[in-house]
């Protein structure tokens, strides 16, 4: 089973959280306080905070911004993830992922199948690697948030996590650009 090793030391990282809602704003956003209070609790620093409009290019160019940022070392967002005709984040992100990580999507949708049964496949949760960043892209409850936090981010993003997780490939992420 997984596990922590608690011989070696814990390393944060730099969470980006965008809480993307035409109907929210930042002093009743429940999904990203939820996401600020959970990474916070487990170590993490929060890089940056914003809430944007459902709308393609102002969350392509908050999310771009952020991936281009070395400050920046996890963007996620919650919101935009269904199917209305105002739920456009993972059109607006997926084009920026040189890599998804489908398997994220997949464990994600079995966490939630429990909890919420059939309905889970009403969202479009998804993830991917773009120019070194990691990106989540969660729907916008915070129930949703709480499990893809406690569930699977709170394990990859601890480099202590055996057998494996997300940070301790981090300084690997772009040794194809350093080829060149």
């Amino acid at each position: 089973m997984p596990k922590i090793d608690q011989t070696r030391p814990f390393i944060p990282v730099r969470i980006a959280v965008l809480t993307v809602s035409d109907t929210r704003g930042l002093a009743d956003d429940r999904s990203g306080d939820t996401l600020v209070q959970m990474l916070e609790s487990a170590g993490h620093r929060l890089a940056a905070r914003a809430l944007v409009r459902d709308d393609v290019p102002e969350i392509r160019a908050k999310v771009r911004g952020w991936i281009d940022d070395p400050a920046v070392d996890v963007v996620i967002t919650t919101g935009g993830t269904g199917f209305t005709g105002r739920d456009v984040t993972p059109e607006a992100v997926k084009p920026l992922f040189e890599k998804e990580v489908d398997g994220f999507s997949t464990v994600f949708h079995m966490i939630s199948f429990q909890k919420v049964g059939t309905s889970t496949i009403q969202s479009r949760a998804c993830a991917g690697l773009a120019r070194g960043t990691y990106v989540f892209c969660l729907p916008g409850s915070p129930g949703a948030c709480k499990d893809a936090w406690s569930e699977i981010l709170k394990w990859q993003l601890d480099n202590r996590h055996r057998p494996c997780n997300f940070v301790e490939i981090m300084p690997r992420l772009e040794e194809h650009r350093r080829k060149g």
